[in-house]
Parts: structure tokens; sequence; C-alpha cells
């Protein structure tokens, strides 16, 4: 099928035949043209990343494809990371099996636990270079809900009040991973976990090293305190910042369908995983291309 390409779409997209479709007027688009299951030329790899940077989501749907074509997708963006508590595919260490609240399989003793821990959050900013991107791949869905939600933390800064910005603009602030799975773990697990990923510091608004738009770096999950200022203050600031992704106008929603992927950088969205689907089962697979840089 021949692609037609958008209108302002770069010339690679049309000699690479890809159609990107906006998803919505801030960020996301539907990608056509590409069969993940077979191996991509330099050409479409490149322009994929060039889409990546510009929709900041990529959404492909009917792509029916293996354990293997779902982590050669990946290495073609960078190597490929596991994670320190979210069990993995068998035989697949770099594919992480996620059920409902990342990993949390949903029953009715976790499910009063998982509901209220399902946060707005930007992957793995508990290391010192968090992941690039993400790649999910629906596995099972519910009849009904489960959508994921992307929001653009570039428009989110931009719209800050302009005294906020100075405010933050030097600021850096703490994230932890025990603060999003350590409840999840025992005690010895925990003490690994705090061993092997001690907590971070990080700007709280970051450089994206290839777009260098400015995008706001903190979140529900993982962000534990700002530096440098009194225990409310930060709690106040930090309480401000992180509900401002929230807003609908900063979104985009994917409503997943069967063998969905979904392609985000996770340098420049946050995202939540609605869990509104009890009883019913959301299985996902994720790949995540480790980060190269450590967040200016």
């Amino acid at each position: 099928m021949n692609a037609i390409a958008h209108p302002s779409a770069p010339a690679a997209e049309i000699e690479a035949g890809l159609t990107f479709t906006p998803a919505g007027p801030l960020l996301g688009a539907e990608v056509e043209g590409v069969d993940l299951r077979a191996p991509l030329n330099p050409l479409t790899v490149a322009t994929l990343r060039g889409a990546l940077n510009r929709y900041k989501v990529l959404f492909f749907r009917d792509q029916d494809i293996s354990h293997g074509d779902h982590v050669r997708f990946g290495r073609y963006f960078g190597d490929l990371e596991g994670h320190p508590v979210t069990t993995t595919v068998p035989d697949y260490p770099e594919i992480l099996h996620i059920e409902a609240a990342d990993g949390l399989k949903i029953t009715e003793e976790t499910w009063h636990l998982a509901r209220p821990a399902n946060k707005w959050h930007t992957d793995v900013t508990f290391r010192q270079k968090p992941s690039f991107a993400g790649i999910l791949r629906a596995r099972k869905l519910p009849p009904a809900g489960g959508d994921t939600i992307f929001a653009d933390t570039a428009a989110v800064y931009a719209d800050l009040p302009t005294d906020v910005k100075s405010r933050i603009e030097r600021l850096r602030a703490e994230h932890d991973i025990i603060q999003s799975f350590g409840w999840r773990v025992d005690e010895a697990k925990r003490a690994q976990l705090r061993a092997e990923h001690p907590p971070q510091s990080h700007p709280v608004v970051r450089t994206h090293p290839e777009t260098g738009e400015k995008h706001l770096f903190v979140n529900h999950v993982f962000t534990t305190r700002i530096l440098g200022i009194s225990e409310a203050e930060s709690r106040d600031l930090l309480a401000y910042l992180t509900d401002r992704v929230k807003a609908p106008e900063y979104q985009v929603r994917f409503r997943w369908s069967p063998n969905a992927i979904v392609f985000w950088d996770n340098r420049a969205t946050q995202h939540y995983a609605v869990l509104d689907y009890v009883p019913h089962e959301r299985i996902v697979e994720r790949v995540t291309v480790t980060g190269a840089d450590i967040p200016f």
C-alpha cells in the first residue's frame, strides 16, 4: 500500500514510505507503512527516530510481532535494559512482563494497594541515566478500558508561570526507587535495591539532548523531594509541579487494540496506565532502551 504523507512531513518520511498521522494536536502519531516483523533498513530506523523526536510517542496497529521481533526492534535504537523488580518474559530478560500496576498482579488482596499507587510517571528516573524510550506491546486486553495516556512535559514546562520557571531553573530533585517499589518487596530485597540503586539527583528542568527542548522532570512515582529548599517548600512545590501534568490539554490518550505497539520518548513524556478494567486482565510487554545521557 502506498503511503500518503502528512502535508508537513519531512522528505525522509516520504522517501521511507511511512505515514505519520497525528493522534492529537500536541503529541502522538499513528504510524503506517512499516512491518515490525521484518528487519528494518537504516532509512526507516532513522525516520522513526526523527518522528519520535517530533511526535514524542508513536502508535503502531496490527503488529503481531514475536518476542524476537520485539527485541530486535528495540535494539535498533540502543542497548536494552531489564528491571530490578518487574518480572520478565521467560528466556527474554530484555522484555518486561507487566500486569496492572507495573508488574503487580491484581487480586482481591492487592486491588486496594494497586489502584492508588497507579500514578503519572516517567520510567526509571531512579537511574543515573534514565531510559531513552519504552516500547510496549499488547498481549492480553480487557473488553474495555486499560487505555494509556501520555503527556508532553515540554508543553507542561512551557506553560509554567515565569516566576515559577525562574524559581526552578537551577533546582535539583531526588529520585528514589524505594518510593515506588519498596512496599512491594521484602526487607532483604529493599536493602538490595538501596545498595544497587541509591537515590539520584536530577535537574527539575532537563534539556532534551536531541531537540534542545526544556522538559519538566519530576514525577509522582520516583521524585521524593526537591533539594536545597525546606521540607515544607519542597512538599508544596513538588505537589504543584507534578499536578500540572494531569491537565488534558497536555495529553494524548491511546486506546489499545490487539497487537498494538506504543513507542515513546521517555525523556520527553510522562504516562499513566488507566486501571479501570478489573476483574478483567491487561497484560503488556515492554522493551526498554537504555539511556545514553545523564539529565542536564
